[in-house]
């Protein structure tokens, strides 16, 4: 292509005739001897010049092309091609598995073929396969080999695998429903049981429990798990409840009763605490290195009365637990002061107006008002002598503690015990409810000294033991460890005593 201005003899030799860009296509001899006008263009800008000669011109040039172009059109015919036929339905089988289309619309891939006598033979037996991984949940205790045998494992192995665990550890001591996996090998034929090659569940919070088959022979193989055991602290302010605000702060439940019941021997908590008490419980926390959390044993329960300091730590002696005061005696009182939680006192015990019958008789008994369906505890350990309908007490049970007491509770919604049943202090008897003569709900509190009715807030009676020498230098080393772990719960919030790391009291 030539540049607007190039002269022809600057390529040929020629004359000195410049050439247009718009005959810049022709070739050199044809461009040196035919004389163009510099001004001539074949392709006019219709969008310039409007109404001009020059525009006139491109204007009829446009004109002429078009009328060309559709005059030669129309002598065009088109090629004569047969129509495509349409598929017949076993043509469209034929061509579905190449088909591009959603599986929706039905699509598939690939085209399966028959089976013939000469490519495929028939087996005599399902092939087995070499090994079967399972998981199997155990019962616990002796659900062990049953939940093997389930699984598909020998009697013999099972047998064997429960002889092995039980040697590690107590068999009704693993926790019921504990996920196992196990790995069955190849048998010689289907009319025996598979082999047991290996299994593997966690047997205890702190142990995992493996079991190979070594040589032929079942081996087992003990792998200890890290758990920290850092005492936890959390205190509050006991409120409108003690119960509500420690479970807020977060106190398991079995804590929280069980603090109750340790500090209700020294102190009636529907009258002696009040609100602005502070409360201490100091509990087993331990932390495996899987991750797992378990809440332990109520090690130190305490409560600051305006001042007046009332504490308990757990302490072994001659093999028995008890709990223990700063000055290390244990005190038990013989009855529970109030058999139920959050209760308040709405008769006591005396001549009344009865609000039912209508008349003054004596109420041979106290009468806590507390919500429907709150739990209600024996007051002492003894058996049960009755549990049944009373008259005008309702739903009653009545615990005979020695030959001289016995204690009965009325008005129940429901019964938690049996006649004939054995009981401990502090054991969920029954539910307060409004059954027999009742204008709501409460429980009616009876006891009974020698066959006689007596005001049951009127019978005060303890045993002592006292720690002494080496026993109480060791308790209080104890109790001043305990009591140093600061609290954490503050706002919901809980404090490990050794790593001070926070985390939800609510989790």
């Amino acid at each position: 292509m030539f540049q607007p201005g190039l002269r022809a003899n600057d390529i040929t030799g020629g004359g000195s005739v410049a050439l247009a860009p718009a005959i810049g296509f022709a070739p050199p001899r044809i461009r040196s001897r035919v004389a163009v006008p510099t001004d001539f263009d074949l392709v006019v800008d219709l969008g310039r010049d409007i109404g001009s000669a020059h525009w006139w011109r491109g204007a009829a040039t446009v004109l002429l092309l078009c009328g060309a172009a559709t005059w030669l059109g129309g002598t065009i015919r088109p090629l004569p091609v047969p129509a495509d036929q349409a598929y017949t339905p076993a043509q469209q089988l034929e061509a579905q598995p190449q088909a591009i289309a959603p599986l929706a619309l039905g699509s598939s891939t690939g085209k399966r073929v028959a089976a013939n006598g000469q490519l495929v033979r028939p087996l005599s037996q399902t092939p087995e396969r070499p090994r079967i991984e399972r998981s199997v949940s155990i019962g616990g205790g002796t659900g062990l080999a049953a939940a093997l045998r389930r699984a598909g494992a020998s009697e013999e192995d099972a047998k064997t695998v429960a002889d092995l665990v039980g040697s590690a550890v107590p068999l009704n001591s693993i926790d019921r429903g504990t996920s196992a996996d196990l790995v069955l090998g190849r048998r010689a034929n289907t009319s025996v049981p598979r082999p047991l090659e290996s299994m593997a569940f966690r047997a205890a919070f702190d142990l995992k429990l493996a079991i190979n088959r070594v040589g032929g022979e079942l081996k087992l193989k003990r792998i200890p798990i890290a758990v920290d055991s850092t005492p936890m602290h959390i205190s509050g302010a006991v409120g409108g409840s003690l119960y509500k605000s420690a479970r807020a702060a977060g106190v398991p439940a079995n804590l929280v009763a069980e603090f109750i019941k340790v500090l209700s021997f020294s102190v009636d908590f529907q009258h002696d605490v009040p609100s602005s008490a502070k409360f201490d419980l100091i509990f087993e926390h331990r932390l495996a290195e899987t991750g797992e959390t378990r809440i332990g044993r109520l090690l130190y329960a305490g409560l600051d009365m305006n001042g007046k300091k009332l504490g308990m730590m757990r302490w072994t002696l001659g093999g028995r637990e008890q709990f223990f005061d700063a000055s290390g005696q244990a005190t038990q009182k013989g009855l529970l002061r109030t058999p139920v939680d959050g209760a308040r006192i709405t008769s006591s015990f005396g001549m009344r107006f009865h609000p039912v019958l209508g008349y003054s008789r004596m109420h041979k008994g106290v009468d806590f008002g507390v919500p429907y369906g709150s739990p209600i505890v024996a007051a002492a350990a003894g058996k049960v002598v009755y549990s049944g309908w009373h008259g005008g007490h309702g739903n009653y049970v009545k615990i005979q503690h020695n030959s001289q007491l016995a204690t009965g509770y009325g008005h129940m919604s429901r019964f938690a015990v049996k006649s004939g049943q054995m009981v401990k202090q502090g054991q969920v008897i029954g539910y307060v409810g409004s059954t027999g003569l009742s204008t709501g709900p409460h429980l009616h509190y009876e006891l009974w000294r020698n066959g006689q009715a007596v005001d049951p807030r009127s019978v005060k009676f303890t045993s002592h033991t006292q720690l002494a020498g080496k026993d109480l230098r060791a308790f209080r080393a104890r109790l001043n460890e305990l009591t140093a772990i600061r609290s954490g719960a503050k706002n919901g919030m809980i404090r490990s005593a050794a790593t001070g790391n926070k985390g939800n009291a609510n989790g």
